[in-house]
């Protein structure tokens, strides 16, 4: 099993950047998925980017493509989403997730962090 622990979120202004990071504990598989999604009140739960823990490949999702950026911290064993030019829109809680393969849907995730959450102000 992969325990995960997310941190960094927070209120930023349009334009503003935050940076999370996931923090696995326990026995780590070179070949696993790590996915971030979010989640606004009443909506569902969406994709936002995902990695390999290699590091070898990313996917984004549209909304964000261009603006967020995931990938490895290979000192602290993490995986981050930095975040730029964020716009209200991104406002939800973000989640962190693990999976054995690269995918969008949170049904194919196998392992959730407790979520944390980004609040974009005008």
């Amino acid at each position: 099993q992969v325990q995960r622990v997310e941190s960094g979120g927070g209120l930023v202004q349009t334009g503003g950047s935050l940076r999370l990071s996931c923090a696995p504990s326990g026995r780590i598989f070179s070949n696993i998925v790590m996915g971030w999604f979010r989640q606004a009140p009443g909506k569902e739960r969406v994709f936002v980017a995902a990695t390999r823990w290699t590091g070898s490949s990313t996917t984004y999702a549209d909304s964000v493509k261009g603006r967020f950026t995931i990938s490895r911290d290979y000192t602290k064993n993490t995986v981050e989403l930095q975040m730029n030019s964020l716009k209200p829109e991104d406002t939800a809680e973000y989640y962190c997730a693990a999976g054995y393969y690269m995918a969008v849907l949170p049904a194919d995730y196998n392992f959730w962090g407790q979520g944390t959450q980004v609040t974009v102000s005008l």
